[in-house]
């Protein structure tokens, strides 16, 4: 206070800072629970929002791993989730039982016909035996040859009779001397390849033995041969390699024929591809496919190639198998 330019006095006021401070830390607090609660809040409503919309998911994922494992009649029973999961899911559903219906029919068809086929081919078996007791002894091979070929026949049927009541095969791997396959078979199709006067020549070092399905083999190698002789020229010869490599064992089937062109190889063992210069030519496409097939069941592959010289050389690569892993095999005395 001041009179006349003289101090005359002075007022000093003073307070505390405690109770702004405990307002601010309270403020603070309440702001900071309110915030972390509505964060736990948000994160808890995104949880039971993205549970909504996976869970239709995670049901159709084990439903499809279901499948996929055989178990055909996998099925999600309700239907929750967005509109656009339920829609899939009543998709799925549909999908699924069409191809449940489609497998079925697939599979009543190949019993049907494997077991309607076992009669006539044990009745032409029994014609064979009896046809066989009037003829001399010139035609002992070839009855025997008959006789192989209907047991193998046979054994072909009853396989698809297993597999489409099973669904699987009851075939074992045994031991296989390749070399004497490779000769069975050519000698199986002699007679049709003696029509077009082609010739086999079946070139090997020797026995390779090898631990495999002996049927699935000799199928794959029926239907390289069976591409060879259409495409064969008449009077051509058809080799027959059977070789060892390093780490697989090999058996190429060589032909005379076109060949196919460099872009038509990977395409040849498509199911139903036929070469277009060859659309004349009887067939349906799906022999190279179906050894395709079996090689990959076996573990091997296929493999297609134009030689120099012309013609088709497709072989057939199996995983090699030592001696005595081969006569270990259940059954290898019996085919070694």
């Amino acid at each position: 206070m001041f009179d006349d330019g003289s101090v005359i006095g002075a007022v000093r006021i003073s307070t505390s800072n405690e109770a702004p401070r405990r307002a601010i830390l309270t403020q603070w607090s309440v702001l900071v629970l309110v915030s972390g609660l509505t964060i736990v809040g948000l994160i808890w409503a995104v949880y039971r929002l993205a549970s909504w919309v996976l869970k239709p998911l995670h049901r159709l994922d084990s439903a499809m791993a279901a499948i996929e494992h055989g178990e055909m009649g996998a099925r999600i029973d309700d239907e929750t989730g967005p509109p656009e999961a339920r829609r899939m899911v009543r998709m799925f559903n549909q999908m699924a039982e069409e191809i449940e219906r489609v497998m079925t029919r697939q599979q009543e068809f190949v019993m049907n016909a494997s077991h309607e086929l076992r009669n006539p081919l044990g009745a032409l078996l029994m014609r064979v035996e009896y046809l066989a007791t009037g003829l001399d002894e010139g035609w002992i091979d070839d009855v025997e040859h008959a006789r192989d070929e209907g047991r193998r026949m046979t054994r072909i049927l009853d396989t698809l009779l297993n597999v489409a009541r099973d669904g699987k095969s009851d075939s074992s791997f045994v031991a296989v001397d390749l070399s004497e396959l490779a000769a069975d078979r050519a000698a199986g199709w002699h007679d049709r390849a003696a029509d077009r006067w082609v010739v086999f020549h079946t070139l090997t070092d020797g026995p390779v033995l090898n631990a495999t399905d002996r049927m699935a083999v000799e199928s794959a190698l029926d239907a390289i041969i069976d591409n060879a002789l259409k495409f064969a020229p008449r009077g051509s010869v058809i080799e027959l390699r059977v070789a060892e490599t390093e780490g697989s064992h090999v058996i190429s089937v060589r032909d005379r024929g076109r060949g196919l062109a460099a872009d038509q190889l990977e395409q040849a063992t498509e199911r139903f591809w036929r070469s277009p210069q060859d659309q004349n030519v009887p067939g349906s496409g799906l022999g190279l496919a179906i050894a395709s097939d079996l090689m990959e069941a076996l573990g091997g592959r296929i493999e297609l190639r134009s030689p120099d010289g012309g013609g088709l050389e497709v072989t057939l690569v199996l995983p090699a198998s030592t001696a005595a892993d081969a006569a270990a095999a259940p059954g290898g005395d019996a085919d070694a």
